[in-house]
């Protein structure tokens, strides 16, 4: 007979190679639960906002900083402060006054429950919950109704033509 020749190295790198293709496919059931986690976590009704409604923010002894009001649900409201201002820690108690036109607000007390550097925005993003039992919790939870129904039909001007006064 012939030379015989040993493939069983040959076979096992096959092997191998099959097996790591296999591998390939299995799906990370962590990383997989962390996304539902997240998507569950989000499941709040939340409101984007961008210079719909201005707002300020009472910081002790140096006055009212202009925020800008990132978004809004039922139970809290984020905001957006310039990187120089500083910014809140997690846990702290922070008044705000949340005004309609330039003079009209109403005061609302928040508590911050997590604060993220935007870096790339220029901002530091505060996240809060609304104080419970507050004296204007009713007129709150209207007007964060209001701003969801509202903000389904906002249209930007523009500059549309003003009509010309008839005198």
């Amino acid at each position: 007979m012939g030379k015989v020749i040993d493939i069983t190295s040959r076979l096992n790198t096959m092997a191998d190679s099959a097996q790591a293709k296999s591998f390939a496919d299995v799906v990370n059931y962590e990383e997989h639960k962390k996304l539902v986690l997240v998507h569950e976590r989000r499941n709040i009704k939340r409101t984007i906002l961008s210079e719909f409604v201005s707002a300020m923010v009472v910081i002790p002894e140096k006055g009212l900083i202009r925020v800008a009001i990132y978004d809004i649900s039922e139970h809290g409201i984020s905001f957006d402060m310039e990187l120089d201002q500083g910014a809140f820690a997690a846990g702290e108690q922070i008044s705000m006054r949340v005004y309609l036109n330039h003079k009209t607000y109403f005061p609302i007390n928040v508590s911050v429950k997590h604060v993220t550097n935007e870096t790339s925005e220029g901002v530091v993003r505060h996240g809060t919950e609304f104080a419970k039992n507050a004296v204007n919790d009713a007129a709150l939870q209207y007007f964060v109704k209001f701003i969801e129904t509202v903000s389904l039909g906002l249209k930007k001007d523009e500059g549309d033509l003003m009509a010309p006064k008839i005198s």
